[in-house]
């Protein structure tokens, strides 16, 4: 595992998470990350100490795909319009945003083989820091989007869900939800969850793009 390439990208994607969910909450009237000084692409006002630090470093330590998480954006749901649907569309921006990296990553990775414009060496250096963006912002992006709050996909099933069957959900997740994330990092168990629908998602961009 590149460190020296790795860990950037992985600091940027993650802060590009954040910031697409702090700014579409701006776009539909809170401002409260923009007030704090959090709708930024500063990667110091967001660096967590367990997401941003701690698993990174366990995901190196045990050879797992390097991913993490970075501090929330604050987000005020009275502050938004239908508030229980307006978190689930703040939830949605943050994976769309590292979707969208990922299909960046893919153009670009099919415009350097094709243009010849550089080097082999340079091809090649070029190519493996795309791979990585693609890789990393997929993991990323379908991480979040397991169903358990605090992880974006929890807050779209809120969203979803009838009124009262959305609040059970979250007074249970909120309590235990954070504990079954890292539960099933620790364990390992999560790769049996998140790599089949990051394989195929990575195997679709590759035939969608030829590469």
């Amino acid at each position: 595992m590149d460190l020296f390439i790795v860990v950037p990208i992985l600091f940027f994607s993650i802060v590009l998470h954040e910031f697409a969910h702090g700014y579409t909450a701006y776009r539909m009237g809170d401002d409260t990350a923009y007030l704090m000084g959090r709708l930024t692409l500063n990667p110091l006002k967001h660096v967590d100490i367990i997401g941003t630090v701690a698993v990174p470093a366990l995901c190196y330590v045990s050879g797992l795909p390097m991913f993490g998480w970075a501090k929330p954006v604050p987000v005020n749901a009275m502050r938004l319009p239908r508030p229980r649907k307006s978190m689930g569309l703040v939830g949605l921006a943050g994976p769309s945003a590292n979707l969208l990296l990922a299909v960046l990553c893919a153009f670009f990775i099919k415009l350097v083989l094709v243009s010849g414009l550089l080097s082999p060496q340079g091809t090649a250096q070029t190519v493996k820091f795309l791979v990585y963006g693609l890789q990393i912002n997929v993991l990323l992006a379908v991480f979040n989007l397991m169903p358990i709050p605090p992880l974006d996909g929890g807050h779209i099933v809120e969203a979803l869900l009838p009124l009262n069957a959305a609040m059970a959900y979250g007074r249970f997740f909120g309590r235990w939800g954070m504990y079954v994330v890292l539960g099933l990092i620790i364990t390992g168990l999560f790769r049996y969850i998140l790599y089949p629908p990051m394989y195929l998602v990575v195997s679709l961009l590759g035939k969608i793009f030829g590469i």
